[in-house]
């Protein structure tokens, strides 16, 4: 479907636009991480069923709606930033290599990027091979961004990106944790993961059953995937 044919369903995706709205009423104050993200895939489904794409194209949309709208893979991220994860990895260093550690005493890779992203309010899950699905991938080393995540050799360690082309990890027995120049190449990364988005957080109006984000803002960010993506 061309762009101009999308836009000439307009009146179909509203109808279902509201009947989410109305269906779906949070006051902004208290919205939770899972209802955004529970009205966002509701979006993503109804407008993908409404313009007769696929779960691919679903997913680019809500994709779109988490950078939009200040939330992720796990659900808002609360105002927080990278250089908010970078600050709180920085916390840590020092701190002894220990296999299955996962706070000051001694941490290895995966518990120190579960134990950072805590202490901003992210949760994230314990093992590399969790923490390497969430959020957006980002498609090299010179894009990436302090917080966003390296992972390397297929899962079996993890990074903190600190920015400057420098790293945070916790190494391996008989290191602590560090900060240290990005040693790896692209060919050597498996994923690099961005947990928070770097657009703006939209706000919309309190009480809306998207816990504060605006439908016509939600519309926008779709179609802009949409477009970006490329119609058939």
């Amino acid at each position: 479907m061309t762009m101009i044919a999308a836009m000439g369903r307009m009146e179909q995706i509203q109808a279902s636009l509201h009947q989410l709205s109305a269906g779906a009423t949070v006051p902004k104050a208290a919205a939770t991480p899972a209802v955004a993200a529970t009205n966002a895939d509701a979006f993503a489904a109804q407008l993908a069923a409404a313009m007769g794409t696929g779960p691919t194209t679903a997913t680019a949309i809500a994709t779109a709606i988490a950078t939009a709208t200040g939330t992720s893979a796990v659900g808002s991220t609360g105002g927080k930033s990278g250089v908010d994860v970078v600050g709180a990895a920085k916390k840590y260093l020092g701190v002894p290599y220990v296999f299955g550690g996962e706070d000051s005493s001694g941490m290895d890779c995966s518990g120190l990027v579960q134990k950072v992203y805590a202490d901003i309010g992210i949760d994230m899950p314990r093992l590399v091979s969790g923490q390497m699905k969430m959020g957006t991938e980002v498609a090299s080393l010179a894009e990436a961004q302090p917080g966003d995540l390296i992972v390397t050799g297929g899962g079996a360690h993890i990074l903190i990106y600190a920015g400057d082309h420098k790293v945070i990890h916790a190494p391996y027995p008989g290191r602590t944790v560090c900060l240290r120049e990005a040693y790896m190449s692209d060919a050597e990364i498996t994923t690099i993961r961005r947990i928070i988005p770097t657009a703006t957080a939209v706000t919309g109006t309190a009480g809306s059953g998207t816990a504060g984000i605006g439908t016509a803002d939600m519309l926008s960010a779709a179609f802009a995937s949409f477009a970006k993506g490329g119609a058939a």
